[in-house]
């Protein structure tokens, strides 16, 4: 599932360069990341680190509910990238949040399914079945309200069989052959390339997750944090969001961005 991400990665990293204003960061820098955010922010993170050799970046993937919990618990976290805005709110309200947060991307859902799409789902209304073992997130976690969100706009009575904490959880199930079909990202589908097939959610029913990311309130290297973040919004590391399937920070909500990239699926 890596292998897209390791090629942008090797590709950017040979052309970065360390940056001509005279600033040479050092220091360690923590990110808590949403899980879908895993490729991602893997590739970035190292972009990252090429630029400033003398930069440690640790990443820390989960559901954004979760992170966010962690962060006002005391995690000891610099920068905060969440796959919603409501955990982002969360953080700014109890005072977690050190500047004003920043849509860095955007995301649609999708259908996962097994490689070749053998039990022919082709559409929302096909969850429904009564023989298909179908999955999702829990409806704390953003990925998982917006499923279902999309089933309520969508008028489709979806029987979930399992919900799981994140969307990694999901896409694992469904690439073991635990599950049948899991609501996940678009990026996911396309982070599962040939292990898996993605069937499209049609844009009048699907919706556009912001992405947004802050530094944190409690982070010891304020200058570090920052720079991470305007890192992840400068233009090499949104081309590697862009590669990886995501849309940009002003994505319309009529019409999901990453709706055109192109799934690995099998002809029927």
């Amino acid at each position: 599932m890596l292998s897209t991400t390791i090629a942008v990665a090797a590709a950017l990293l040979a052309s970065s360069a360390p940056p001509d204003d005279g600033v040479r960061l050092d220091g360690d820098v923590t990110v808590f990341a949403a899980a879908s955010l895993t490729e991602s922010f893997e590739a970035i993170g190292e972009a990252f680190e090429a630029i400033h050799p003398d930069v440690d970046v640790t990443l820390s993937f989960a559901a954004s509910s979760q992170l966010a919990q962690q962060i006002e618990e005391g995690a000891p976290a610099d920068v905060f990238a969440s796959a919603d805005v409501a955990n982002m709110d969360r953080l700014v309200d109890g005072g977690g949040a050190g500047g004003e947060p920043v849509v860095l991307a955007t995301n649609a859902l999708a259908i996962l399914v097994e490689a070749g799409n053998p039990l022919d789902i082709d559409e929302l209304a096909d969850l429904a079945g009564d023989d298909l073992i179908v999955i999702a997130c829990d409806p704390a976690v953003p990925i998982g309200a917006y499923t279902q969100h999309v089933f309520a706009d969508a008028g489709v009575d979806v029987e979930i069989d399992s919900y799981e904490e994140n969307v990694r959880a999901v896409v694992s199930k469904v690439l073991l052959g635990e599950a049948d079909a899991g609501v996940v990202y678009i990026t996911d589908v396309l982070a599962a390339g040939d292990e898996a097939a993605g069937v499209r959610i049609p844009a009048d029913v699907n919706l556009v997750a912001d992405y947004p990311i802050a530094v944190t309130a409690e982070t010891d290297d304020a200058e570090l944090a920052q720079a991470f973040v305007d890192f992840v919004l400068g233009d090499e590391a949104q081309a590697i969001l862009a590669v990886l399937g995501f849309g940009p920070p002003d994505a319309d909500a009529a019409a999901p961005p990453p709706s055109t990239a192109p799934f690995r699926r099998a002809p029927a």
